[in-house]
């Protein structure tokens, strides 16, 4: 059965959280493989996406002015940031209207449709974090996510699926890699960082 973008989205939020709460005040500043950013600046990232997404679900205007790099906008303890955007966005998903059409960054699109990227999304940078405080080998995307990742990204262009912001050039899997390794890798990433 496969999962549904509302589940994964919410199991995003909960993966996401998971390596947060492993990342001490020191490691905020260490570099993630995110080219250019810190591990906060992918918490910053990942916080105004999630931050942005109940005014969406509730179709209220939005503007992607993000500060540059995204971990400006990170105030106060970063953890306890993060937390409080969390709830928030679990409350819009479960009080949305799925169906309804909502305009986003990519254009009108059914909230359903809408969560399908920022699930995926949650559990990229998850490992993001996990790579920059070196506990990446115990984050393991799960299988089900994996093949969701593939089938959202199989109907997104090449040249737009490889832009910068969104996914770097695949790398080449190391031999007798996971699918979560494998997925990673396809995305641009080192599995093995």
């Amino acid at each position: 059965m496969t999962i549904t973008s509302v589940a994964a989205y919410l199991r995003g939020l909960e993966f996401f959280s998971d390596v947060v709460e492993r990342v001490s005040l020191n490691d905020w500043q260490r570099p993630s493989p995110c080219e250019g950013w810190r591990a906060l600046d992918v918490l910053g990232h990942v916080g105004e996406a999630t931050s942005m997404g109940p005014a969406i679900l509730r179709g209220e205007p939005t503007q992607m002015a993000w500060p540059d790099p995204p971990g400006e906008g990170v105030e106060g303890d970063p953890a306890q940031w993060w937390r409080s955007l969390m709830e928030p966005a679990r409350q819009a998903v479960s009080e949305a209207d799925l169906d309804a059409v909502v305009d986003s960054p990519m254009g009108p699109r059914s909230v359903r449709d809408g969560l399908a990227f920022p699930a995926v999304d949650l559990f990229i940078h998850a490992w993001d974090l996990a790579c920059s405080i070196g506990i990446a080998h115990n984050v393991e995307i799960p299988d089900d996510i994996v093949d969701f990742s593939y089938h959202l990204t199989d109907s997104i262009p090449e040249d737009v699926l490889r832009n910068p912001g969104i996914f770097g050039p695949a790398v080449p899997p190391p031999p007798e890699a996971t699918r979560s390794q494998a997925l990673l890798a396809w995305m641009g990433r080192d599995p093995l960082c």
